[in-house]
This record gives structure tokens, sequence and C-alpha cells, in this order.
């Protein structure tokens, strides 16, 4: 969460990543370690490393 300069609102914050899952292992709200690589496609350019945490639905 951030503060808002001039207005004083906190503000959530979240960055969305396309990253390739090669052992499909991932579930949708998973929390996981990614690595910068090659481009994989258009807008794919990270890997997962491992699953930090699993989300609630998983």
């Amino acid at each position: 969460s951030v503060i808002h300069p001039l207005y004083r609102k906190v503000l959530r914050r979240v960055t969305k990543f396309k990253a390739h899952d090669e052992a499909n292992a991932c579930k949708v709200g998973d929390r996981v370690r990614m690595v910068e690589t090659r481009p994989i496609s258009k807008d794919k350019h990270m890997r997962v490393i491992e699953v930090v945490e699993k989300g609630q639905g998983s």
C-alpha cells in the first residue's frame, strides 16, 4: 500500500506478470518466486522458480 502524496488516500498497488511454468505446478492465487529470462513469448519474460505460498483455492 502507498499513500498518495497530494490526496493522502491509501492506494493498493499490484503488478501482474506473465511467467513460464514448465512443471505446471502453479494455480491462480499462488505466490511464486520468479527470475527474469530470455523472451519466451510476446509478453512472457519471466520463469517460475518455486511456489512460495499456495493460494486459498489451491
